[in-house]
């Protein structure tokens, strides 16, 4: 697909939009091929990619909070007991139930449920008029 086809479908502005896909594409989620019928595409299928794994990619942990992640555990500087503190163990549920979510669904998930939504505003319109 092309950038500026992406930019203008989902109301990504197009410079940022190159830094997402520039980031993707070095941790090789994606190919790319220049020319005049060039553009992005996924190295992979879509029901093989999480949420979970392109957020980590693009943002980091999951964590709320440097004390409740899994992969770049940090404890707060006030906290004098890691083990029994309150927000720590508030947080870890909290970062296990997104990294839950965003682990079982995946991109082929994500777009099913976008096109049902979109699908189903079309059909709200529709009714309107009727």
């Amino acid at each position: 697909m092309l950038i500026s086809t992406l930019s203008k479908e989902e109301s990504i502005p197009i410079k940022f939009l190159e830094l997402i896909l520039l980031d993707l594409k070095s941790h090789d989620l994606l190919v790319s091929k220049k020319g005049p019928r060039g553009g992005y595409q996924l190295s992979r299928p879509p029901s093989t990619v999480t949420l979970g794994s392109l957020i980590r990619i693009m943002e980091g942990p999951l964590a709320p909070l440097p004390c409740a992640s899994e992969t770049a555990f940090r404890p707060c500087e006030e906290c004098e007991d890691v083990e029994s503190c309150g927000t720590r163990i508030i947080m870890r549920q909290v970062r296990d139930a997104t990294s839950d979510v965003l682990d079982r669904t995946t991109l082929a998930d994500l777009l099913r449920q976008v096109d049902s939504a979109r699908a189903g505003k079309k059909n709200e319109a529709l009714m309107y008029y009727i």
